[in-house]
């Protein structure tokens, strides 16, 4: 199991894409707010890089090929939505990113209405009892 990104790191990327909804709004594509973001973590000094592409490996052969909306430091997978509402099945897309790229942490992020960020993990992590 690989590490657990810093906190900072994603405390940075999110305090980032409300910069991008506060300048932009609401209505735009995904797109729209994937370029914007892009351009905000970049200012920031993260290494970023756009719409990487991911095999999925059957039996030691691919048999697919999806594109992570953007992926920062090598060790976070971004998936980006402008929709109402995120569903289940956002989040489970996030997650097989994950999966197929052995990398840990990944966030959803909705520029809907406001942004809304659900942070996602490969493999269960409870959560703890306080």
């Amino acid at each position: 199991m690989t590490e657990r990104i810093p906190a900072e790191l994603s405390d940075m990327v999110i305090g980032c894409a409300f910069r991008v909804h506060n300048e932009l709004g609401e209505g735009f594509l995904e797109r729209v707010y994937e370029n914007a973001l892009l351009i905000e973590l970049k200012e920031a000094g993260l290494a970023v890089r756009q719409q990487v592409p991911i095999s999925v490996i059957y039996r030691g052969r691919p048999v697919g090929e999806y594109y992570a909306d953007l992926l920062v430091e090598n060790k976070l997978v971004l998936e980006i939505k402008a929709v109402q509402q995120l569903l289940k099945e956002h989040e489970v897309q996030l997650v097989h990113y994950l999966t197929a790229t052995s990398i840990e942490d990944g966030l959803l992020i909705n520029f809907g209405h406001s942004v809304e960020i659900k942070h996602k993990y490969r493999t269960f992590r409870p959560k703890k009892v306080i």
